[in-house]
């Protein structure tokens, strides 16, 4: 599993935004679908849900995937916001 980095700019709007979506453990064994968004260059909002599994918390991130990249919101090959 690895983190999934998703941006959409367009200059005419002056729109520059990111969505990171991960699958990660937390210290008691289970697993978080973590998620975090706001503007390029700025922290953004961070929130992390529980899931019971890493296979339901890859279900939940890839839907999300999907339902951004149908938002306009292009992959980055790896890591980064800006």
């Amino acid at each position: 599993m690895s983190a999934v980095t998703l941006r959409r700019t367009d200059q005419t709007r002056h729109m520059r935004r990111f969505y990171l979506l991960d699958v990660q453990p937390d210290l008691f064994w289970n697993w978080s679908f973590v998620r975090q968004w706001g503007r390029i260059a700025n922290p953004g909002r961070a929130r992390v849900d529980p899931d019971p599994t890493p296979q339901e918390a890859q279900a939940v991130l890839d839907r999300h995937r999907h339902v951004n990249e149908g938002k306009g919101y292009a992959r980055l090959p790896t890591g980064g916001t800006s």
